[in-house]
């Protein structure tokens, strides 16, 4: 499933799941099936574990395969469904319960053009969730306080079964799905201490969507292409195979002895190609435009205000 958050003026944000070029209301839809009743919400239907999850995906099938004979005007005026461009979108998950967790420096090649060491073991941050915003919506300029504001595609991972002290071997199936964050970064603030929080926690800087992909639909989360432009022009264009730790590494590491949690979010970290590792240097600004791209998942653009 593609799955996403979304609005319909004057309305609140509802949990979507994208039908074609039409996005259902989920919710909605299940209250006219047998079956369980499923929430309004992303983080509800991650909480109601695997076998909402199914019921989920059965019920986009049911709708996609019935697509062609519904009038979506009808199912708009029912808020049932609506066509994909009537919408607007929000971060999947709207307000994260936790601080997103980061991943410095998870491609050797990033590493090397910022004239570090490849990490021996992975290099932790963590982002509040006041920094979460969604696609289309404009990453805040910070006016006086960095003149070195960087661009950072990444592979999401959303944790859908908690655990503690998980085995790489089934970490994968931990997993409720995967999608797109840009890790913008003010680097004279990440680095002028050995702790990069500030740096990494601004308001906006964590941009996240479109969607959140399933984990039944990409099997392997290291055989994904990321890139990113500003204004059109490539900067990135990495893959997750180059990680230093896998997805599943990641998921190992962090549990042991630490309880993750259904709706945890991780950012696993970006290629090279950003602008402090560039010669010369190269920084977003007001105006500029940035879109982040990971392959299956989609595009997440937003401008710079």
């Amino acid at each position: 499933m593609r799955l996403c958050t979304y609005s319909v003026e004057p309305g609140a944000p509802r949990l979507g799941a994208e039908c074609g070029e039409a996005v259902l209301d989920l919710a909605r839809y299940s209250h006219l099936h047998d079956g369980l009743r499923l929430p309004a919400d992303m983080l509800g239907l991650i909480d109601a574990g695997p076998d909402a999850w199914r019921h989920a995906t059965q019920l986009c099938a049911r709708f996609a395969a019935e697509l062609p004979t519904h009038d979506l005007a009808q199912d708009a005026e029912a808020g049932l469904a609506y066509p994909a461009d009537h919408v607007q979108r929000h971060a999947p998950i709207v307000r994260p319960r936790k601080d997103v967790i980061g991943l410095g420096q998870n491609y050797s090649a990033h590493a090397k053009e910022l004239n570090n060491p490849v990490p021996p073991a992975p290099i932790y941050f963590t982002k509040p969730p006041t920094a979460v915003i969604g696609p289309d919506e404009p990453i805040p300029y910070p006016q006086g306080l960095t003149r070195r504001f960087d661009w950072e595609v990444e592979l999401g991972v959303i944790i859908g079964l908690g655990g503690r002290n998980i085995e790489q071997a089934r970490a994968l199936d931990h997993v409720f799905g995967y999608t797109v964050f840009n890790d913008v970064s003010a680097r004279d603030l990440q680095f002028r201490t050995s702790q990069w929080f500030k740096g990494k926690s601004l308001d906006g800087t964590c941009p996240m969507g479109p969607v959140i992909v399933t984990a039944d639909e990409i099997v392997d989360p290291q055989a994904l292409r990321l890139t990113l432009t500003v204004n059109g022009t490539r900067k990135q264009d990495g893959h997750t195979r180059d990680m230093v730790f896998s997805v599943a590494q990641i998921i190992a590491d962090l549990s042991a002895g630490m309880t993750l949690e259904a709706g945890d979010a991780i950012s696993t970290g970006t290629p090279e190609g950003v602008g402090d590792g560039r010669t010369p240097p190269e920084y977003l600004k007001p105006g500029d435009l940035v879109e982040a791209e990971v392959e299956r998942i989609g595009v997440l653009r937003n401008p710079v205000r």
